[in-house]
């Protein structure tokens, strides 16, 4: 009987973990960048290291999120790495200490009979750009294309159009004539034929073809008054999203939809999980950040974004990887 007693106690902490931490995390967007923190949802990986999370979605997109962080409604925000750079133009010390998605993940594609031809840059003049929303990482993706090739945005036309099937739709009834989004709305735009990929940013040459270089996207970040007060609850978000991103690359993309939440999978199954494949290579491997990497998205900023331009941006203190290195020896 005493033995008994103990093994149904065992279960039970492992069910529900003695003095489980409360952590608030906000999410943007449900675009497949962001693919590591459902995986890790849907696995159970943050209660397994003793944390109660608290999601708060935010659809309209990450400017949002970030919003939402600055203000203190929300502990961890998972978002993109340039809104690490904005907030330090801004005297707010927001960190990084997590990498999602090491590529942009961001395509432009045209209707079947697109007269757009990346060959022809000037061939892009006079188009309605469908964009997630001004502002956003598809916007720059456009202007740094324009920019690149001596063309401006007064050439364009350029029309938030959010992401996900609205962004579809908008490009399917001639509401835009070229739409920069993500998965899975970019896979869905190619299986059932509403139009064709003329730009891929989801494989390196072609991130780099718009950017001159792979550009880091989503990753967890916080303030740093947040991680300075919380370094323990900050190194086992480190730990569940890290220990996903490895499950990740060890299983197939049928597998990894399998896990998610219901309400994360947008369109048909199949669809999706082609999806997931196409985007697999954006993802990183073990949460690093790369001090090199993250020039690019200081270069595109500094374009675009006059505090940006005008500012001393110190890179080093827009990021950690101190918790990411630390999961890395204690999964050794």
């Amino acid at each position: 009987m005493r033995n008994i007693i103990l093994a149904l106690a065992a279960s039970t902490a492992i069910a529900f973990p003695a003095m489980a931490e409360d952590v608030r995390i906000a999410v943007g967007s449900f675009n497949l960048n962001n693919l590591p923190f459902p995986v890790a949802q849907g696995l159970g990986l943050y209660e397994k290291h003793g944390l109660e999370v608290q999601v708060d979605n935010f659809a309209s997109g990450g400017s949002k999120t970030l919003q939402a962080l600055v203000a203190g409604s929300t502990d961890i925000a998972v978002g993109f790495y340039d809104h690490t750079i904005q907030m330090q133009a801004q005297n707010k010390d927001v960190v990084a200490f997590v990498q999602l998605a090491r590529n942009s993940g961001l395509v432009l594609a045209g209707r079947p009979d697109s007269t757009f031809d990346p060959a022809k840059p000037e061939t892009i003049k006079g188009a309605k750009i469908g964009i997630t929303a001004p502002g956003s990482s598809s916007d720059f993706f456009v202007r740094y294309y324009l920019e690149r090739h001596g063309l401006s945005d007064d050439d364009v036309s350029l029309i938030g159009v959010g992401s996900g099937g609205t962004a579809v739709a908008a490009l399917q009834e001639g509401k835009i004539d070229l739409l920069v989004n993500y998965d899975p709305a970019a896979t869905i735009i190619t299986e059932r034929g509403i139009g064709k990929i003329l730009i891929d940013g989801r494989s390196d040459a072609g991130a780099a073809s718009i950017y001159g270089g792979v550009y880091p996207t989503s990753v967890l970040y916080a303030t740093q008054g947040f991680i300075d007060k919380n370094p323990e609850t900050v190194q086992k978000v480190a730990d569940a999203t890290v220990e996903a991103l490895k499950w990740m690359h060890e299983h197939s993309p049928e597998e990894i939809v399998d896990v998610l939440p219901k309400d994360f999978v947008t369109g048909d199954r199949e669809t999706y999980i082609k999806a997931v494949s196409n985007a697999m290579p954006i993802f990183s491997a073990d949460g690093i950040i790369d001090p090199e990497a993250i020039k690019t998205p200081l270069a595109v900023l500094s374009t675009f974004n006059d505090k940006v331009a005008k500012a001393d941006i110190d890179l080093s203190a827009t990021y950690t990887d101190r918790f990411v290195e630390k999961s890395a020896e204690a999964a050794q």
